[in-house]
């Protein structure tokens, strides 16, 4: 499996984030093309090679060109993002990182999750670092991300509520389950949107995996430490046979007898678009011989909130099962393939190695199928017919 590999020995930011994946190959005029999409005026994209310690990498940052008081709430900057002209993917995607922010800035605060007063988050610097992170990671193609040992630093910080320890309590809350180290360096080594980023794009945290490196990345910070070079070192590369495709998930139930059939389409499009990795219904027989039908999410262990807040405000569920499990997936390529009908996206899915699957995209196909006036089965079985007679 193609993955990106984060070695934060020392932290992760939102603009080492963002110099790391350009330095990585995403081309800087399409992370600003994109990122113009959010039609937010007065902030200018500044890249440019720098070193640290004699590495050269690539320094991002969001230089505002005009000055704001704005302190948004979540709901504004979901606003913005909703509002956008970017893709589907990377609003989710987006939203889904400020989701997290906002989730432990109410932890923290002990206030409910719109009502949290964003400050420095919330500016448009931040905002440029979390979509930019959205569209960085899409734009990549890759089927995980592997985090390394995250350095925290230590200190004080000042910001809008005083002065803070390091790390800042958000901090704390997100990187909770991620295995961290502190004090190598006196900053501020991770800040909540970087914290954020990794917590969201993480899908493997074990020290131990095993990857066969394609290129290595550095993303350079602000700082300029005189003992650890302040640099975020991203690699790209390929999972080895010896690494299991496998992680911790959650199975979040509920039983379901008085409601409208109708809203199940809605919360399932709900589920989908927050993240869910997949939302499927079971019919049963409840008590007193009344049908009913098991509502099923499958998701990663931090979405279990937002999961939780669908399902309770959505439906008329009175309770939720969380069942942890292990989820093994097979090894997934995506990969382009040029046909009579244009360029169709493809999985290919391995197992010990070996090809176990290979079908093209069915939305894709739906979409061909649609604007050509034709069956939808011909469009997929003449792709189908393509891929077996390139393997001869």
């Amino acid at each position: 499996m193609r993955i990106i590999s984060y070695d934060c020995f020392s932290g992760i930011s939102g603009d080492m984030n963002l110099g790391a994946m350009i330095d990585l190959g995403v081309d800087e005029s399409y992370l600003n093309n994109e990122l113009k999409k959010l039609n937010l005026p007065g902030w200018e994209l500044v890249v440019q090679k720098d070193q640290r310690h004699g590495i050269t990498g690539t320094k991002v940052t969001v230089v505002q060109t005009r000055h704001e008081h704005a302190h948004r709430h979540l709901s504004d900057i979901e606003k913005i993002i909703n509002d956008s002209d970017l893709d589907n993917k990377t609003k989710d995607l987006s939203k889904r990182i400020f989701l997290k922010i906002a989730t432990a800035e109410a932890s923290v605060h002990g206030t409910p999750v719109d009502h949290v007063h964003f400050h420095e988050v919330g500016a448009v610097d931040s905002i440029v670092d979390v979509v930019g992170a959205a569209i960085c990671y899409n734009a990549l193609n890759v089927g995980g991300v592997h985090v390394s040992m995250v350095e925290l630093g230590s200190g004080f910080i000042i910001c809008d509520h005083g002065r803070l320890p390091v790390p800042a309590p958000a901090t704390t809350e997100i990187i909770k389950g991620i295995p961290v180290k502190k004090g190598g360096v006196d900053f501020e080594a991770t800040t909540p949107t970087g914290a954020a980023i990794i917590a969201v794009l993480g899908t493997d945290f074990n020290p131990g995996i095993q990857i066969k490196i394609e290129k290595t990345a550095y993303g350079v910070g602000q700082k300029d430490h005189p003992d650890v070079p302040n640099l975020l070192r991203v690699f790209l590369g390929e999972t080895t046979s010896d690494t299991e495709p496998g992680h911790e998930a959650l199975l979040i139930e509920c039983n379901i007898d008085d409601m409208n059939p109708e809203f199940f389409e809605h919360i399932s499009e709900r589920l989908f678009k927050a993240g869910s990795s997949d939302v499927f219904f079971s019919n049963i027989m409840m008590k007193k011989g009344r049908p009913g039908i098991i509502l099923s999410v499958i998701c990663e262990k931090e979405m279990a909130d937002t999961v939780k807040d669908i399902i309770f405000t959505e439906s008329t569920s009175l309770g939720i099962r969380t069942f942890p499990f292990r989820k093994d997936t097979l090894v997934r390529k995506l990969e382009i393939h040029h046909t009579d009908y244009g360029d169709v996206t493809v999985k290919r899915s391995f197992y010990k190695d070996k090809e176990v699957s290979c079908k093209p995209e069915y939305d894709q196909c739906k979409r061909i199928a649609s604007e050509k006036g034709i069956p939808l089965k011909e469009v997929y079985n003449n792709i189908i017919a393509l891929l077996v007679n390139s393997k001869k």
